[in-house]
């Protein structure tokens, strides 16, 4: 009979990069004509929005195109998915543009160097698989928290504002923004409005023609045709560079290290859950899977590389990931010739980038802001049950007011407390009934007397648990067990289904065995798996104290051939 274990995969098999994979299978010139196609309208998509988070991030828009040009080819050609597109992303704008007010862009720098060697670090750990238990509701939280985040840094250019420092802080801007009301621009809204129109009604009309970047491109055209008074890349940064820039390492300095370490923690962290999420996503719609581990190895690189080479944290983006499979991309080449195109478009056409309308910018991002709410999954978490609520809200409220790693923080404990209640919830007795009751008083001294008639004699009880018996479940289950009024002559726990049991129930079971023991009951365990049974015998469960058996028929052979309570002899 063939061997069906699944393999487990070696060292070298799980960091091979997907590149390596795909030209394995064998990769011709129909190959590489869909991935220069795929590869070109990537670059379309994300030659705006490059631009747009950068500027929105408190930087110059060549940072984002340096980093769609560095980050994305090391992403695309050392990943461990297919179809990934890294570059700027728009969840990482809060960070970024706190990061850059405090500490400078030397800061964000030393902070994303840090990141990508955090990133190396949990990939070569093999960590990655840990990203997968962020509950849903966090996920929708944060992503829609930075999504109004977004908009609100948008309004200045959207309304062609006149503000002088516009602060972080989501309150105190909308107080400034509201404050310089009175400078609104009507050239800038209009401008604005018509790129919104012009990229929602192409996404309608034609929605295989790249919207966003039409958008700017006619939102620079009137400009320059009508000579607009209004804020351009030109305007604003004196033009575009030509080039990428010569690399340079940021200053290590050890004090400088350990403040930024929280802000390090926090891209990886991030960069992580953006990229994985984004893996996700393009193996449901190719079919094919990605290797998360050896995924974020390449961000680890990308992340070192980029801020090198003048850049910013890049991650993996859902949208132009998307758009790649749907142009009908065959591996990681698409996404390295993406960075080349990007690269060309600054050599040739970067001084066109000058007539640029920043309303044209702000338009884009307003309408991946809106993209990114996640509206329905919002509203469906609402109505699901209160503690997705309650783990959504605290997450979304978090994050807009406070701070975005502290909203993921709470968000995430909150849901594994939400997990652990469920879970104890769902510890059952064999008659179904759970053990988790209506909360009583302290000095509630009730006890329930042992029914004789669940079993099939008095001397012979059977307690079965069913569930997952961890810590969370056990004051409750200590609680239905004192609970019996008389302890019978033999008393067995049916472990059948019960698929793991940690220290702390293990421990607890073991004080109520002593009290059974003391009582002359004798003790048995019965179909306990090689997991469960090694966790009991660790806190102390040994036989003869207590006996093991495969089934409760087992035990209950055993006990009739002896006539007073005692120890059993040891199974053979």
């Amino acid at each position: 009979m063939a061997d069906r274990r699944m393999h487990k995969p070696s060292f070298v098999e799980m960091f091979t990069p997907k590149l390596v994979t795909v030209l394995k299978e064998g990769y011709g010139l129909r190959d590489l004509q869909a991935d220069a196609v795929a590869g070109l309208t990537v670059a379309i998509v994300a030659l705006p929005l490059s631009m747009a988070i950068a500027i929105a991030c408190g930087l110059s828009p060549d940072r984002g195109l340096y980093t769609a040009i560095v980050g994305g080819f090391l992403i695309s050609a050392l990943g461990g998915s297919r179809f990934q597109i890294g570059g700027p992303a728009g969840a990482f704008i809060v960070l970024i543009f706190s990061i850059v007010e405090r500490h400078g862009y030397e800061g964000l720098v030393l902070a994303t160097v840090m990141a990508g060697a955090i990133m190396l670090v949990v990939g070569f750990m093999r960590w990655g698989t840990y990203i997968k238990y962020i509950p849903y509701p966090v996920t929708v939280g944060f992503t829609s928290g930075i999504a109004v985040i977004i908009l609100a840094s948008q309004l200045k250019e959207l309304l062609g504002l006149d503000v002088a420092k516009e602060p972080a802080a989501l309150l105190p801007k909308l107080a400034a923004l509201w404050a310089a009301i009175g400078t609104i621009q009507p050239a800038t809204v209009g401008l604005s409005v018509l790129a919104i129109a012009i990229i929602l009604g192409l996404r309608r009309l034609r929605p295989t023609w790249p919207g966003m970047l039409i958008a700017v491109a006619v939102c620079a055209a009137l400009t320059g045709v009508l000579h607009l008074d209004v804020a351009t890349i030109g305007s604003r940064f004196g033009g575009m560079p030509q080039g990428l820039p010569t690399p340079a390492l940021p200053a290590f300095d050890l004090g400088k290290m350990r403040a930024l370490l929280p802000d390090a923690l926090a891209i990886a962290l991030l960069g992580a859950i953006e990229s994985l999420l984004s893996a996700v996503v393009a193996d449901g719609m190719s079919g094919r899977r990605h290797r998360s581990n050896c995924e974020l190895v390449a961000q680890g690189f990308a992340n070192i590389a980029a801020p090198i080479f003048g850049g910013m944290p890049v991650t993996g983006t859902i949208a132009r990931t998307a758009t790649n499979v749907r142009t009908g991309a065959k591996g990681p080449v698409s996404g390295m010739l993406h960075a080349l195109y990007v690269l060309l478009f600054m050599l040739v056409a970067a001084p066109l980038a000058s007539y640029i309308p920043l309303a044209s910018l702000g338009a884009v991002l307003a309408v991946v802001a809106w993209n990114m709410a996640e509206k329905e999954e919002f509203a469906a978490l609402l109505r699901a049950s209160k503690g997705d609520a309650l783990v959504l809200l605290a997450t979304f409220l978090l994050t807009i007011f406070e701070d975005l790693t502290l909203g993921i923080a709470v968000g995430v404990t909150l849901g594994a407390f939400l997990f652990l209640h469920r879970m104890a919830e769902a510890v059952e007795v064999q008659n179904g009934g759970s053990f988790l009751g209506e909360d009583r008083a302290d000095n509630d001294g009730e006890r329930v007397p042992y029914d004789a008639r669940a079993s099939s004699d008095a001397d012979f009880m059977v307690y079965k648990i069913s569930g997952a018996f961890f810590f969370g479940a056990t004051a409750t289950v200590n609680m239905a067990l004192d609970r019996i009024g008389q302890y019978p002559r033999t008393f067995v726990f049916d472990f059948s289904e019960v698929p793991l049991i940690d220290s702390t129930a293990a421990k607890a079971l073991e004080a109520f065995v002593h009290k059974l023991r003391k009582a002359q009951t004798r003790v048995c365990i019965a179909s306990a798996r090689p997991g469960v049974r090694r966790t009991l015998l660790s806190a102390g469960l040994h036989e003869p104290e207590v006996f093991y058996t495969s089934t409760v028929a087992d035990a209950r052979e055993r006990t009739r051939a002896v006539p007073a309570a005692g120890a059993l002899e040891p199974a053979r």
